[in-house]
């Protein structure tokens, strides 16, 4: 239980947090922890998976996903279009995990599957952010999933279980209402004055056109996916994972240590800085350069799922596994 009861504890506060003031769970917990996040999920994912992001692949994911840092800048003064070139280049991020992970047929069957998606996504750009938004919330499902393959049989069913339980059980209860009794009134929020118009931070995670219900409990969701989101990313894998802290040493020895910690506070103060003059202008560029992370786990996802890999993986990171044993051996 030592590596499943920290969720179950962690879950309950998010959640009790997320529908008192979920408004304020969204926007000060981006303040607090989204830059160190970055930095250390980052970190985790080029360590851990070095064997795939190396080489010419990392090179076309860096210049790709630049392209879409570049896209949301402009879509300050561009608006849509730009929107329409982050979702092109967005497709072209998948399309270069699949050509790198398949070949043959099944990397024609990928294609396929890509330009249908890509064709909705430009047709409903607002579903597409939308789902873009909560997606990136659900990864970790994938890397803990992954993460937990070296543990016991049974603290790994259960470590498993509980993964599932927070990221897809109970944000579909909260959409289907379970928990409408305990939602707080989203408007009255202290901070609705401080981030501005609540309507359009809602916007960013409920479908468009929603009603106000509707939107509290996709609010709700993505308030309770994030604080869960910075919990795995900062707390749980920094100490669980270090062999991938380790790796990705190897590859970046000038950041080695606390100092990627130093890196990810002091980015986050400069920027809190730039959100508490201006919360809109601080959450643009905070999302701009948040692609970075953010895009380069869909690659990594496709690697995961598709093989790509996964043996040498499994040898780079032996290590790793061995240490969820002894965490998973000291809770029995």
């Amino acid at each position: 239980m030592k590596v499943t009861l920290p969720f179950l504890l962690a879950a309950a506060a998010a959640l009790a947090v997320a529908l008192g003031a979920p408004l304020a769970t969204t926007v000060l917990g981006l303040i607090a922890f989204g830059v160190l996040h970055n930095v250390l999920e980052l970190r985790y994912v080029t360590g851990r998976f070095a064997p795939v992001l190396n080489g010419r692949f990392l090179v076309v994911l860096f210049g790709l996903i630049s392209a879409i840092v570049l896209c949301r800048l402009a879509a300050l003064v561009v608006g849509q279009p730009a929107r329409y070139a982050e979702i092109l280049v967005g497709y072209a991020v998948l399309a270069a995990g699949c050509a790198h992970a398949l070949r043959g047929w099944l990397l024609a069957i990928a294609g396929a599957v890509l330009v249908v998606a890509g064709a909705v996504s430009l047709s409903w750009p607002g579903y597409h952010f939308v789902v873009l938004a909560h997606l990136h919330n659900v990864v970790p499902l994938f890397f803990l999933w992954e993460w937990a393959a070296a543990l016991p049989v049974v603290t790994r069913r259960w470590f498993r279980t509980a993964q599932v339980g927070w990221v897809l059980v109970l944000p579909f209860a909260i959409l289907l209402g379970a928990f409408d009794g305990a939602l707080s009134n989203v408007s009255a929020s202290t901070v609705a004055a401080f981030a501005g118009d609540p309507a359009k931070i809602i916007a960013l995670s409920a479908p468009p056109g929603s009603d106000a219900l509707i939107g509290a409990r996709f609010l709700v969701v993505f308030a309770f996916l994030q604080t869960m989101h910075y919990f795995v990313w900062v707390w749980f894998l920094p100490r669980h994972a270090p062999s991938a802290a380790r790796a990705f040493e190897r590859r970046v020895p000038w950041l080695r240590g606390p100092r990627a910690w130093a890196l990810g506070a002091g980015l986050g103060a400069a920027l809190a800085l730039l959100f508490a003059v201006d919360y809109a202008s601080g959450r643009a560029m905070y999302s701009a350069f948040a692609s970075y992370h953010a895009y380069l786990e869909f690659p990594v996802l496709l690697a995961m799922l598709l093989g790509a890999g996964a043996a040498r993986s499994q040898l780079v990171f032996r290590e790793t596994a061995s240490s969820g044993q002894q965490a998973a051996a000291g809770s029995s």
